[in-house]
């Protein structure tokens, strides 16, 4: 060992030889630098530090020895004005190191929060050398916990309701340090033990974590405390300062009433219509958050408006609570004597509302601007201004004139006829308004009526004009009862011999009249058919014909459905004149004679006629017995031989004209032609054309002979048609009864009634009437066809069955009638909805209530008749938990019930009816089930499982994590205590109303870094409580203990070892302190830096070279 030990010295020396030998290069007359390793340095020293303190440094400070001769010398120029600081040297080997300490006996001492920095300007020169060299060092003042936490200000005051909620911030206490780093951290903390408050260690937030009572007690005073952390780390818990906060507790009226108004449009129906609903709110509890009122605050100057609390509260907030506060809803509403109109732009009003608190809060005022124009009110008028009927006036009492109503038509309506002479022939139906007639018309001539209808209740009144049609009921009557008249036979073909007269006191076609022949054989006469003329139709002959004419003159009216027709009697006296004129049974006559012919003897005779006189004809020869040979007996028409015809000159024949007269008309002239013949011929011998006159004449005499034998008409006419004798019957198919359904459309026609009547004419024209038993009104009859008629709407809810008097008259004299009972069945509609018997349906059920339980039971009725009034029920809203009986509407639960999942249903209940063939009528209802609370929830923490993390320094009491459930239930079943099943030898706690959890012990890092709180919460059920369990994983967080840096006792050490020693071979042993305790008092020892770098070694543990 000696061996290597003198080895290893050799080799020592070598380098330290090899060190110190100028540089290869450099001229042997080359002059030395000083020169410093760096131009600047960086030291620290604690604030603080007792006098000869050494700052610290991370590199060497200092400047080489390029000689072993020299002597260097350190000292501070400039930035050390106070004197805090003195510059050393220390020589090892090469090296002059630079060392800046404290000054000692100086009284004043490094303070951070003075000075935290100094630059410091150090000269470096060698003694009795003229060398010199600078350098800078900058000098870091560490801090030093030596300050504790200062509040400001120290005392702190606040007033809390009673009702603030638990972990609510009610004050912040603030302190400040200044020391920097964890020197100037500190925590808050409650001197004394405390569970209705906590402080957050470094915030200084105060938060409730008790319930209040001020009952119990209404001031707390809490001392807080700020303790430094730096003092805490170095084991003194004495210096800390203190803060009082006083918290006052009150039951405060915090919150002001808050007004919500929504306007409505009005129901002007109503004689207060509601214009704004006004809701309330008031976030504070008790007396404090009930409205005591709301009142109107300015715009109401007359009063016109007023309000009103709700009786009931909103369906959401059905408790006994609210019921017992009242009603948080109002409304306002105008008076009736509001009048809109005066407010064309409306109008403002200021509500304002008021709770029952201590001292009582006043809402904002609140405007709220009204502008509605009131609608006219529906006015109540009839349906018409003016009502005018056109009535036939064979109408039979009964028949049905108008209906007279109000529109809209109150349900009480009820109407009167306005006493007049005109009333007492009609009557009306009260309820319906329906007027009919009461008596007949038929004999009046009045025709029009004026009546006037009166509503009772109204007082209105209306105007009903009743117009009668003329209905013919009345015949053509002549002006006389027979007309005679005496005409001359002679009048010409178309004269008016007489002029007949008829009038009528039916109107219009009925009272227009026309005249007509009655008789069925031709006349000379005929009648002209408008004015009554009667006129020849052929020419009159006394001597053919009869000497009067009797004949039947009919005058008809044109009315329908049948003419009424009258007769009379003309008798026309024919007068005989001389207007024929005479006429030749024989004309054209041609004769012979002989010349001898005596003279005297007859030749011919003239045989003439004339009807109107028949022996008064004179003949005459008109010419040709220009000498007088012949002579021509003027009565008698004898022609005899005047002269001789031997005398007369050669003369062979003569061409006689003769003519008869009747002393006023002369016959057409006949001619005899005379042939004279000589020797023996017959003495005469005449030839004439026959012209049948006399046989005519015998015609016509035994045409008049025959005429004027036929029987003359009785004077005196007699209808026929005249004689009713028929009574109106009924056809035999007539029913007792008929079925009509109550929802026949109003003109509908349901019936027509078959009758005959065995006469013609208007003897067998048959009326209709409904003579009894349409009390409503409803039905009504054609007068004249018999079809019965829906007139106003059926219901067979009110009527179910009618017992109708048809009754059936003619129109002949005298009158008949007979009667049937026609039983008229309603036959139900499905006209009527279901209706429940309850606007809206309410049940509680507790919330376990077994499937299958009734709730309640809904019921509807319906005013129809079978299926159409038979009722099913059903729930339209989708729900498992509910089902209800179709039959019955026995609601009953169907599945399981959970109030915490829903707390109240609101089912819609539909009932509807059977109906078959048509729509089914329905009707829905609400039925709102709310849940009661039932205990069977068991507490649930939020989360499951809580994880905090705590310094292992945070002072006892502090709340290190906080438990938060959740229990559904209402009540105690939703109260929960908190509690620790275990708190590791008393380290920690809970609030069992809170869940705070708090320190009770210091924690200790190094002892146990993790801890698992089983925490249980429990709620207050009656008669079970329900439980629940958790856990709390709390990690401890490591703080930095380690205060103090390692340090080595000496500044430096010498050691040698010998050239020759072996590797491995120890040098010397350095040894440094740590004054922390613990891990952190550990050293670890390194080689950092040096000429010996990689070289040398040293144990880390033990701190061997």
């Amino acid at each position: 060992m000696a061996l290597w030990a003198g080895i290893w010295a050799i080799l020592l020396q070598l380098a330290l030889l090899l060190f110190f030998s100028p540089p290869l290069g450099h001229c042997q007359g080359e002059r030395s630098r000083l020169q410093f390793t760096q131009p600047l340095y960086h030291a620290s020293v604690y604030e603080n530090s007792a006098a000869r303190t050494y700052a610290a440094s991370q590199v060497r400070m200092g400047i080489p020895l390029q000689h072993h001769s020299w002597d260097v010398r350190y000292r501070i120029t400039s930035g050390d004005e106070e004197g805090f600081f003195k510059a050393e040297e220390y020589t090892l080997g090469d090296f002059c190191f630079l060392r800046i300490r404290t000054k000692g006996g100086n009284a004043a001492i490094l303070n951070r929060e003075v000075q935290d920095n100094y630059l410091l300007t150090v000269k470096a020169s060698i003694k009795g050398d003229t060398l010199e060299a600078w350098t800078k060092i900058s000098v870091q003042v560490l801090d030093m916990n030596d300050l504790r936490p200062l509040f400001s200000p120290t005392t702190y005051s606040v007033t809390i309701a009673e009702s603030t909620p638990l972990r609510t911030s009610i004050a912040q206490v603030t302190a400040t340090d200044a020391d920097i780093g964890s020197n100037g951290e500190f925590y808050y903390f409650f001197k004394e033990r405390m569970e209705l408050f906590a402080v957050h260690p470094t915030s200084g937030v105060v938060s409730l974590s008790g319930k209040l009572d001020v009952d119990t007690q209404s001031r707390y005073d809490l001392e807080i405390q700020a303790v430094d952390r730096g003092m805490k780390l170095y084991g003194n818990n004495g210096v800390s300062s203190t803060a009082k906060l006083f918290v006052h507790v009150e039951r405060i009226n915090e919150h002001v009433p808050i007004l919500s108004i929504v306007t409505l449009a009005p129901v002007w129906t109503e004689k207060s219509p509601v214009v704004a609903v006004v809701t309330v709110a008031d976030l504070d509890e008790g007396a404090n958050g009930e409205i005591e009122t709301v009142n109107i605050m300015a715009g109401d100057l007359l009063e016109l408006f007023s309000i009103e609390r709700t009786e009931m509260p909103s369906e959401e907030l059905v408790d006994e609570e609210v019921t017992q506060k009242g009603s948080r809803e109002f409304v306002l509403r105008a008076t009736e004597q509001f009048d809109w109109d005066s407010y064309p732009f409306g109008l403002n009003l200021s509500l304002q509302a008021r709770d029952r608190g201590t001292p009582q809060k006043f809402s904002a005022v609140h405007t709220v601007h009204l502008q509605l124009s009131r609608p006219a009110p529906a006015e109540v008028i009839f349906q018409k201004d003016e009502y005018e009927v056109l009535l036939s006036e064979v109408a039979p009492p009964g028949t049905v004139v108008e209906a007279v109503k109000l529109q809209p038509e109150p349900d009480d309506a009820e109407y009167i006829l306005t006493p007049s002479t005109d009333s007492g022939f009609f009557s009306i139906n009260t309820m319906t308004g329906v007027i009919s007639t009461a008596r007949w018309l038929t004999q009046l001539t009045q025709e029009v009526f004026e009546l006037e209808v009166l509503e009772v209740d109204s007082d209105l009144r209306v105007k009903v004009r009743v117009i009668l049609e003329d209905a013919n009921d009345n015949a053509p009557s002549f002006a006389q009862q027979s007309y005679e008249v005496f005409v001359n036979e002679s009048v010409a073909v178309g004269t008016t011999i007489v002029v007949v007269t008829a009038s009528d006191g039916d109107h219009g076609e009925n009272g227009y009249i026309t005249y007509s022949m009655a008789s069925l054989t031709p006349l000379h006469f005929s009648v002209q058919q408008f004015t009554g003329a009667v006129t020849t139709t052929q020419e009159l002959d006394f001597e053919s014909s009869v000497e009067s004419f009797s004949f039947v003159v009919r005058a008809s009216d044109w009315g329908s459905p049948y003419r009424r027709e009258s007769e009379v009697n003309v008798t026309v006296h024919l007068e005989n004149v001389n207007d024929n004129k005479p006429l030749f049974e024989k004309v054209a006559c041609v004769g012979v004679i002989s010349r001898d012919l005596p003279v005297g003897e007859v030749i011919t005779t003239m045989s003439a006629i004339d009807i109107d006189e028949l022996e008064l004809v004179k003949y005459k020869i008109l010419s040709g017995n220009e000498r007088g040979y012949f002579d021509l007996n003027p009565d008698s028409g004898v022609m005899t031989l005047h002269h001789s015809l031997n005398t007369a000159a050669p003369k062979n024949s003569f061409s006689l004209k003769i003519t008869a007269t009747d002393g006023e008309h002369f016959s057409d002239p006949m001619f005899v032609n005379i042939s004279v013949v000589q020797g023996k011929s017959p003495p005469k011998s005449f030839s004439c054309t026959e012209t049948r006159v006399a046989q005519r004449l015998a015609e016509k005499l035994l045409k008049k002979a025959k005429a004027s034998s036929k029987p003359k008409m009785e004077e005196g006419f007699i209808d026929l048609f005249s004689v009713n004798r028929q009574t109106p019957q009924f056809d035999k198919s007539f029913p007792t009864d008929i079925t009509v359904r109550e929802d026949v459309q109003v003109g509908t026609s349901v019936f027509q009634v078959k009758a005959f009547d065995g006469d013609t004419g208007f003897n067998g024209q048959l009326l209709y009437v409904i003579a009894d038993g349409n009390t409503d009104s409803c039905f009504s009859i054609g007068i004249l066809n018999g079809v019965i008629s829906i007139f106003l709407p059926l219901d067979r809810e009110r009527t179910n069955r009618y017992l109708l008097n048809i009754t059936l008259y003619d129109l002949g004299q005298p009158q008949r009638s007979s009667w049937r009972l026609l039983t008229v069945y309603i036959a139900d509609a499905n006209d009527n909805a279901p209706q429940f018997l309850q606007d809206g349906y309410q049940a509680r059920i507790p919330e376990n209530t077994p499937v299958g339980t009734e709730v309640i039971q809904v019921e509807a009725t319906d005013k129809d008749q079978g299926l159409n009034g038979e009722i099913q029920y059903s729930l339209l809203t989708s729900t498992s938990q509910f089902g209800i009986n179709s039959s019955s509407g026995i609601v009953y639960v169907a599945g399981q019930l959970d109030r915490e999942f829903v707390p109240f249903f609101i089912l819609k209940v539909e009932a509807r009816d059977r109906a078959e063939r048509v729509a089914q009528q329905f009707s829905v209802t609400t039925l709102k089930i709310y849940l009661e609370d039932v205990n069977d929830c068991p507490p649930a923490f939020i989360p499951s499982v809580v994880s905090a993390r705590a310094l292992e320094d945070l002072p006892v009491g502090t709340v290190i994590a906080w438990l938060d459930t959740q229990d559904p239930d209402l009540g105690l079943g939703g109260q929960v205590q908190y509690s620790l099943a275990n708190d590791y030898d008393g380290r920690f706690e809970v609030d069992k109303t809170s869940g705070a959890i708090r320190l009770t012990k210091e924690l200790d890092y190094e002892t146990q870094q993790f801890f698992n709180l089983t925490v249980r919460a429990k709620d207050k059920g009656r008669p079970v409580s329900l439980l629940s369990v958790s856990f709390v994983e709390l990690e401890v967080v490591d703080v930095n203990e380690n205060l103090y840096a390692p340090y080595f006792s000496n500044f430096a050490m010498n050691g040698s070892v010998k050239e020759s020693v072996r590797i491995g071979t120890s040098v010397l042993q350095v040894s440094a302190r740590d004054d922390d305790t613990g891990r952190d008092g550990e050293v670890q020892y390194s080689i950092r830096d040096g000429s010996g770098l990689g070289r040398f070694t040293i144990d880390e543990e033990t701190g061997m070279c």
